[in-house]
């Protein structure tokens, strides 16, 4: 459970978001304008940048927490991928996420190596294994970054614009292993894509002028997305089922 007490975020002099208290307790899906803050909060939740308030992780603020405590506490998979050694490996850039496991000063262990085998046959990426994430495609390198964080076996995940950039079939894909974790992990989804929100079925948070709008059952109306985003929306088509 993740719990923001009087949480302010900015750059510079300009407030993104400021004085948000709310508890995310399971699954949501976070929407907004471009620069309402969406990547910002994520980032703070992860105890990525530097922010005023609280936030506290299941009990415990999260700058209480070791790296290695927090990353086995949630992940967060980045919209898309930083490419710090173009010859990394895909099976190398998966077993990363063991990081928060191993032992310091020790090498990856057999049953390391084990876990990541199994997400990248869970994804069906074994037979990319050995390919640099340099030669990877943007739906490839979307699954490559989920691969590692169920690699580095975190309660909860976020996601930031998991579908940005990809085809439709590759969306579709993503869009379903999302689906299926919320069966074994706490998920939080940041995204544009309203057809992806309405098909994970989570609770909505809306971002909009600094502060937070939570929604349950009435966010995909007609009426709410107009008044919303401040354009003409009609019969929301979904596009993954």
């Amino acid at each position: 459970m993740i719990e923001l007490h009087s949480l302010t975020c900015n750059y510079g002099e300009k407030v993104v978001l400021e004085d948000l208290t709310l508890t995310i307790a399971s699954h949501i899906s976070i929407l907004g304008a471009n620069g309402s803050g969406k990547s910002t909060l994520a980032k703070a939740i992860c105890d990525m940048i530097t922010y005023d308030g609280n936030i506290i992780l299941d009990g415990k603020n999260i700058q209480t927490y070791t790296d290695k405590e927090r990353a086995r506490k949630i992940a967060y998979i980045p919209t898309k991928l930083d490419f710090y050694d173009e010859f990394l490996s895909l099976e190398e850039f998966v077993l990363l996420g063991r990081f928060a496991h191993k032992k310091n000063f020790f090498d990856y262990s057999v049953q390391d190596r084990k876990k990541a085998q199994e997400q990248m046959d869970f994804l069906h990426l074994s037979h990319l294994k050995k390919h640099t994430l340099s030669s990877l495609s943007s739906g490839e390198t979307a699954l490559a970054l989920m691969a590692q964080a169920l690699t580095q076996e975190s309660e909860i995940i976020i996601f930031d614009e998991p579908t940005a950039n990809l085809d439709p079939k590759n969306s579709k894909i993503i869009a379903q292993h999302i689906k299926n974790l919320k069966q074994t992990h706490q998920t939080v989804v940041i995204t544009h894509d309203i057809h992806l929100a309405h098909f994970l079925e989570n609770q909505v948070l809306f971002l909009q002028e600094k502060k937070a709008l939570c929604f349950e059952d009435d966010f995909f109306t007609d009426t709410t997305l107009s008044k919303l985003y401040g354009v003409s929306f009609s019969s929301l088509d979904v596009c993954y089922e």
